[in-house]
């Protein structure tokens, strides 16, 4: 290591100790956000250092737990560099590698905007692409922007790297089109498909003739088995199928993964259709990266949940459930998975602050109405509770069955004192009412904050 990049790692590290030390929780952004400010080179500096290289993840939805899953397996017999409070803009990649000292492997998320400069910077020897849905407007734009970003990108990149993405998938699965050596996962079960497109899906025509896509099995959102019937442009053939899904409430899921060096069988302590696309993505790269199939399911089945993403955290004798909807495509997922026990008391929090989005529309184009169906109560919180309110009345939620509390605090004690000891209460938040939601719960000693314990 150069004088000048060890200087500045070193006042990097001092400075993220100082911030920890002061309660805010900024160690996990703040040494990457020096760093970047004074030398942005040193990125790439500290990247080419590592040993095993750099993975990269992203995707609109689910790579905080993509990762998370990829580090339980890769983990075991390394040591990471890992953004693993999900800091995943440069600076916060900037961060992972001022606190991974010694580290043998980069393993970081990358917000879908930042990803096109930090695999410039950091040369990973794997990127893995999970999906692309319609996100934050505000800020991304429509989705063939980002396509086309990550396109250029992914051009850019040494033919020594490897692409890993989800098949299922058009604009996402496109861009590994020609790119040899190219890993394509995806699920394989109809039995789990859903009776066709949601009026909210996204990539449903043609990238080649613009016709609708025919879909032998949708699963979330857009992805599924899709074929143009106007000029075959279809689904390429997996390298990593996943089959024989049995989906087991908010508890579990248990499926079958495929791959050319056979196949093993996996229990998921994690919910939901979109939870076994993140495994199959984490197993994918992690494949790539020359796990074992053991290895694979090992960690897989030790991954219990990614910070504030499925979280059960508890509180008095009862447990809060936190699962994230961020858009209309993971919030429609997270709804089909409550089906199977609408609970009797739901917390819903919406907020729009720059994490969040700004343009809360999203909420029209999610199917809140199987659920409103039959929940006991909605309690709608967040700083746009009002609006999230209005959208469960029209959803035809009652205004008996409905109570607007702005206060995310009192909202979270509202709903716990309506649930039974023993029971849980199931909070929906975006990402910065999670985040204080999470906090509430720190500051009564319920749950560790996410910054404590992370070396800088």
């Amino acid at each position: 290591m150069g004088l000048r990049l060890a200087v500045e790692t070193l006042t990097a590290r001092a400075i993220g100790a100082l911030s920890r030390a002061g309660g805010r929780g900024g160690g996990t952004t703040v040494p990457g956000k020096v760093l970047w400010k004074v030398d942005p080179a040193a990125v790439d500096a500290l990247a080419a250092r590592l040993p095993d290289g750099v993975v990269a993840v992203s995707a609109t939805n689910g790579k905080t737990t993509t990762t998370a899953m990829a580090a339980e397996i890769l983990g075991a017999d390394r040591q990471l560099a890992w953004n693993r409070a999900g800091a995943n803009l440069l600076s916060g990649i900037a961060s992972a590698l001022v606190a991974g000292r010694g580290a043998d492997l980069g393993l970081f998320e990358i917000d879908e905007g930042a990803l096109p400069e930090a695999l410039a910077r950091t040369r990973p020897r794997v990127v893995a692409l999970g999906n692309l849905f319609r996100d934050q407007l505000d800020r991304y734009g429509e989705l063939e922007i980002v396509a086309e970003r990550w396109r250029a990108a992914i051009a850019g990149l040494p033919a020594t790297t490897a692409l890993v993405v989800n098949a299922d998938d058009p604009l996402v699965a496109d861009l590994s089109d020609g790119r040899v050596g190219a890993v394509r996962f995806g699920l394989d079960d109809p039995r789990q498909a859903r009776a066709g497109l949601q009026h909210a899906a996204d990539s449903k025509y043609c990238l080649r003739c613009g016709a609708p896509y025919e879909y032998a099995a949708v699963y979330v959102g857009h992805l599924g088995d899709y074929r143009c019937p106007q000029c075959d442009h279809h689904r390429p053939e997996l390298d990593i199928a996943v089959r024989d899904i049995e989906l087991r409430g908010l508890r579990a899921s248990r499926f079958r993964l495929v791959a050319p060096a056979g196949d093993t069988e996996i229990e998921l302590a994690l919910p939901g259709l979109y939870n076994v696309y993140n495994a199959a993505a984490a197993a994918a790269l992690s494949l790539a990266m020359g796990a074992s199939l053991e290895d694979v399911r090992l960690g897989l089945e030790r991954f219990s949940a990614a910070f504030g993403r499925f979280e059960r955290i508890p509180a008095g004798g009862k447990s809060v459930v936190l699962l994230l909807i961020k858009n209309p495509a993971g919030a429609n997922e997270v709804v089909r998975t409550l089906e199977i026990g609408v609970p009797p008391v739901l917390v819903v929090a919406l907020n729009d602050s720059i994490a969040d989005g700004q343009d809360v529309s999203w909420i029209w184009d999610v199917d809140f109405e199987p659920l409103l169906e039959h929940v006991g109560l909605v309690i709608a919180t967040g700083e746009r509770a009002a609006e999230l309110g209005l959208r469960m009345t029209y959803g035809g939620l009652s205004r008996d069955r409905l109570e607007v509390v702005p206060s995310l605090e009192e909202a979270l004690d509202r709903g716990l004192s309506l649930v039974e000891a023993g029971t849980e209460l199931v909070v929906l938040p975006t990402y910065t009412a999670m985040l204080a939601l999470r906090g509430i719960l720190a500051d009564r000693g319920a749950v560790q904050p996410y910054w404590e314990d992370r070396r800088t």
